[in-house]
Parts: C-alpha cells; sequence; structure tokens
C-alpha cells in the first residue's frame, strides 16, 4: 500500500477536538506539513493555547486514527509535534533600560557620612570616565542638593512621548535628582511610607537619565519602606554598605549587610566601606588617630567576608568641600581625592566580577 497525504488527512478526519466536537482536520488543527519517508509519517497539530488540556489525547488519538484507517505498522507514535497559535506575553520594558548598573549606597545607621561617600563616589566614577546618575533616596532628609551646590535648582519638566518627563540637573559630570528640588528646604517632610515610597518612584521612573553606565542611589540610614520599594522597583546590581569603625556602627551596618543577602532580598553585597577611619590633622598628613577605633569595618568584612572597598579618612577638608557644594573628589589635586579615586575603581572591580559571576539580580515581588 502506498501512503501518501490524502490518506493521512482522511483518517485524522475521524478524530475530533473534544473542546470543540469538530474533528481536527475541517478545524484546520492539522498543519499542511505530512511528511512521508517510507514507512515513517510525521507533521504538526496546531492548538490555539500552549499547555491546552486536551493536547495529549488529541495526539494520541490521531496516532490510532492512522494506524487504524492507512496502515498499523506505519512509525507514528513520536511523530506529531504540538504548536501553538498561542503569542507570547510581552516582557515589561525595564524601568531603566539604558543604566547598566544600579548601585545602592546603604548604612545600617544615620551619620556615618553615607551621602558624603555616595557623592564623592559618583563624582570619582565620573572622574575616571563612566556616565553617572546619582539619586538622593533619602526623602526625610535630602542632602545631596546641599552636598552639590544646587539647592535652588528646579528640574524641567518637558513632554516626552505623551508624558511628562523630569530632567536630572547636571554638576560636576553627574546627573542628580532629589526630592530636595520639589520641596521647600525650611520645612520638614512628614509623610507617611507608602507616600514616600511612591514619590521615589516618580523620581525614578518619570525621570530621563538617558545612558548611564552607574546609576547611584543614597539610600536612607537603617532598612524601611524605602528599601523595601526600590528592591520591588528595580534590579538592583548591588548594595555598598558604609560604617565607621565605631562598634554601635558596626552593629547596625552587620543588620543591613543580613537585610541585602536574605533569601527575602537577595541583593549582593559588593563590599563595605570604612568611613572616619582615622583622623588626620592638615598640619600633621602622616599622623592617624583612631578616634572612633581602629579597623573595625575591615574585621567586619573579613568576618562576612565581603570586600573592604575602601578606608576613608576622617579630614576637615571633606567636610567643608561638602558643606561648599564642591565635593573634594572633584578637586584632582587633592590628597583626598586620590582615596575617593581608589574606592570607584574598586567598585568599577567589583561590578564587574560580580556581573562576570552572578545572575543578575531579580525584583523582590510582593506577597498578599
Amino acid at each position: 500500500m502506498i501512503i501518501n497525504s490524502k490518506l493521512i488527512f482522511a483518517a485524522l478526519e475521524h478524530v475530533r477536538y473534544p473542546g470543540t466536537g469538530k474533528d481536527i482536520v475541517s478545524s484546520g488543527m492539522v498543519q499542511d506539513n505530512i511528511h512521508i519517508e517510507g514507512n515513517k509519517v510525521s507533521f504538526s497539530l496546531v492548538f490555539e493555547k500552549a499547555n491546552d488540556p486536551f493536547a495529549k489525547s488529541v495526539v494520541k488519538a490521531a496516532e490510532q486514527a492512522i494506524l487504524t484507517y492507512v496502515n498499523e505498522s506505519i512509525d507514528i507514535k513520536g511523530n506529531i509535534d504540538i504548536i501553538t497559535k498561542e503569542v507570547p506575553k510581552p516582557q515589561p520594558a525595564s524601568i531603566l533600560p539604558n543604566v547598566k548598573n544600579i548601585i545602592a549606597v546603604s548604612s545600617g545607621k544615620g551619620g556615618v557620612g553615607k551621602s558624603t561617600i555616595s557623592s564623592n563616589l559618583a563624582i570619582a566614577l565620573a572622574g575616571i570616565g563612566y556616565k553617572v546618575g546619582l539619586l538622593d533616596a533619602d526623602i526625610h532628609g535630602p542632602s545631596i542638593p546641599k552636598m552639590f551646590g544646587v539647592e535652588d535648582a528646579h528640574p524641567e519638566i518637558i513632554e516626552n512621548a505623551g508624558r511628562q518627563s523630569i530632567i536630572p540637573i547636571e554638576k560636576y559630570g553627574v546627573k542628580l535628582l532629589s526630592i530636595g528640588f520639589f520641596v521647600d528646604p525650611q520645612n520638614a517632610l512628614v509623610w507617611r511610607g507608602p507616600v514616600a515610597s511612591n514619590a521615589l518612584k516618580q523620581l525614578i521612573t518619570d525621570a530621563d537619565w538617558g545612558e548611564l553606565d552607574f546609576f547611584v542611589m543614597d539610600l536612607p540610614p537603617g532598612t524601611s519602606d524605602i528599601h523595601l520599594t526600590l528592591v520591588q522597583t528595580l534590579s538592583i546590581t548591588g548594595a555598598i554598605v558604609v560604617t565607621t569603625p565605631q562598634d554601635v556602627a558596626l552593629a547596625d551596618a552587620r543588620k543591613g549587610i543580613n537585610m541585602y543577602t536574605g533569601d527575602k532580598i537577595n541583593v549582593p553585597v559588593l563590599g563595605l566601606i570604612e568611613n572616619m577611619a582615622w583622623f588626620t590633622p592638615a598640619e600633621l598628613p602622616e599622623n592617624k588617630y583612631y578616634i572612633f577605633g581602629k579597623d573595625g569595618g575591615k574585621r567586619l568584612a573579613e568576618e562576612l567576608n565581603i570586600p573592604l572597598l575602601g578606608q576613608i579618612p576622617l579630614v576637615q577638608s571633606i567636610r567643608e568641600c561638602g558643606d561648599a557644594g564642591r565635593p573634594i573628589a572633584y578637586d584632582e589635586n587633592s590628597i583626598t581625592s586620590i582615596a575617593f579615586k581608589e574606592l570607584a575603581l574598586n567598585v568599577v572591580e567589583r561590578v564587574k566580577y560580580r556581573n562576570e559571576n552572578l545572575e543578575a539580580t531579580k525584583k523582590v515581588k510582593m506577597v498578599k
């Protein structure tokens, strides 16, 4: 007996799709790709949706129909492919599609110089040739406008593709946004958690950040709604934790590190920065006075097996430059700026290592 496609189609007319009761040929379910090679027959069946509940039973019925109505010796079992008409749902676009790396600068407690580190790190990264954005995510205590000398700045809002976009302020080679640009700096900002979180989301999603190599976020101290909002909104490349050598600060830094590395958050910690590691007076630049203790951050990094990215000294010029709106890292002739340049290079190295060895961070899903 000569096997041909006409015989195959005639046999398949005996198979009905349980969902409609119609035969699979008249329903257009048999793909016009019947291939006959000797005794072997293969073709495809088309279903409307993936994971059709009747798919397996229809395939088995089609195999049996061919064996029954054409020839029982035909090699058909396992040769019927299943394809679907269902179009895969488009994946949501990345919130920051043109940003390569998102860095969260965090601290367990306030007063350890986190904003000073964030500002100088951003400027140092820009200084070695990277495109950098800096978000002041400390909604209740924004300090980036002061540190960059742009307290009176008002970001432009433009119409772009049918939606309004905030244009970040640019200074010292860094793109900046802060809630401080939109509120009265003389008044305390009293917002409940959800309001503060929504404001932060707007600074991220409604801004035209453009192409960035590094998006640095200066987070509020501690662990709060803001931190949860960020890990639910963005796929953070990694976190940097800032501490002083003092035992009280180290205890809180440990909590912050545990928050990021826990199963629920699971954000890689790029490393620890020990700020105010020692005091060096300007008139005695070779001297070191360990006011807050010696190497506390270094010991914590070794204990938790995370990199120590840098030890930044307590120097009067760092404070003066921050207060003057010109962070010390922008002064290439300053000895202190070298420490921030080394810090920036260490961060670049750690980010490269992280990206080469770890999977992309997943956003934290809300569980109700």
